[in-house]
């Protein structure tokens, strides 16, 4: 029943065949120069400023790291990233990736990109799944009044209903059309007030496929087990459980507010614990395959590797919609095009925006990037060997 063919990380041909030879050689410096931690931490300040004073650093910017991370800034934009990705048999998920506004009419606006990326998808099976963040639609300080339990004024009443209003026209649009739609992870002292909204909206939608998915960050040593309570949830109730799973993308920020203000780390002791959480979940995931329906958002070649074994075992077929690996754009190709050119489901994320907004999505790609050891000389020594293949060819 799953037939797994051939599937080697190692495969660079298939691995960058999207990839022209400029691309490529545009890949292997923007990465050399990631590497360089010292470039990475003056360049968000040296930038904001260079935009601040008016130099033209905006098309620079947009011919570089933009490029390689993003796929426009705006929806038309990124077609020829979705085509070229879907040529290599791997989906779009639209990302509008503002984040840090404060306004009502930003917050509207936000919510209507979102229905635009909804609308795409729906015209188009290369955009298989689509994705939000909640403070894209709301007030960050709002929700970590609720997360906090602090009582809201009438105005913050009427705030807050505007958010869940927002929230819910996004998931109506993405259970008219057919599309599911992700509702991403934030900081831990927001993220209670997220899930439960992302809760609500699966006990409305999600009744007979997994419309609405939430987002559970596995480097927190508490959410393997939400993801056992919420699938004994669902099922007390009668649901599919969307679940997509991470790692997790605040690590610093979160060990550096708990110290400050004395509360337990919420953050797992070590690496390796994050991984057997991480990897436990795939497992429990796959043992309720009918019940619950997972992304699994990875750039972990062992987790990827693994996920295919436990389809492989359990014999659920390598198509089965419950069941999707997903990357950033830019990275691990390695994983993606040889994921699909297996036959698995896999999309990328294609952040998306005008390049000023992006640029806080932007630099904490780069600081990630240097942050997980060994991932850059991972990306660099696949670039390096595909370039010289290619050269011998």
């Amino acid at each position: 029943m799953n037939s797994k063919k051939n599937l080697s990380f190692e495969n660079t041909e298939i691995a960058f065949r999207h990839c022209s030879n400029a691309d490529l050689n545009r890949a292997y410096w923007l990465f050399r120069i990631i590497n360089i931690n010292f470039l990475v931490k003056i360049g968000p300040p040296v930038t904001n400023l260079a935009i601040k004073i008016g130099l033209p650093i905006k098309a620079l910017i947009k011919a570089t790291i933009f490029k390689h991370f993003c796929g426009g800034e705006t929806i038309e934009e990124c077609n020829d990233t979705i085509k070229n990705l879907y040529a290599g048999g791997v989906g779009t998920i639209l990302d509008y990736s503002i984040e840090g506004e404060d306004d009502e009419q930003v917050f509207d606006h936000t919510r209507d990109e979102i229905i635009r990326t909804i609308i795409r998808a729906a015209e188009d099976k290369a955009v298989p799944i689509t994705v939000f963040k909640v403070t894209g639609v709301g007030r960050f300080s709002l929700l970590e009044k609720l997360d906090a339990g602090i009582k809201l004024t009438d105005a913050g009443q009427q705030e807050w209903q505007k958010v869940q209003d927002r929230v819910l026209a996004i998931c109506e649009k993405a259970y008219s059309t057919d599309i599911p739609v992700m509702i991403d992870a934030e900081e831990t002292w927001i993220q209670d007030t997220i899930d439960r909204l992302a809760i609500n909206m699966m006990r409305r939608f999600n009744k007979n496929k997994a419309i609405v998915y939430n987002t559970y960050q596995l480097y927190r040593h508490d959410k393997l087990q939400s993801v056992k309570n919420d699938q004994q949830l669902a099922a007390n109730e009668g649901f599919i459980l969307g679940a997509k799973l991470v790692r997790g993308a605040y690590m610093e920020k979160e060990r550096k507010r708990a110290e400050g203000n004395g509360y337990p780390s919420p953050i797992q002791p070590d690496k390796q614990a994050t991984d057997n959480d991480y990897n436990t979940a795939l497992d429990f995931c796959t043992d309720h395959i009918n019940q619950i329906a997972i992304v699994a958002g990875t750039h972990n070649e062992e987790s990827c590797g693994l996920l295919t074994e436990l389809l492989n075992k359990k014999q659920i077929d390598p198509k089965n919609p419950h069941v999707y690996f997903s990357q950033l754009l830019g990275m691990s190709d390695n994983l993606s095009f040889n994921l699909a050119d297996a036959q698995y489901n896999v999309a990328k994320y294609v952040p998306y925006g005008p390049v000023k907004a992006v640029l806080p999505y932007l630099f904490r790609r780069a600081q990630e990037n240097t942050a997980i050891a060994g991932q850059m000389s991972r990306e660099l020594s696949l670039i390096a060997r595909e370039k010289k293949r290619r050269s011998a060819m």
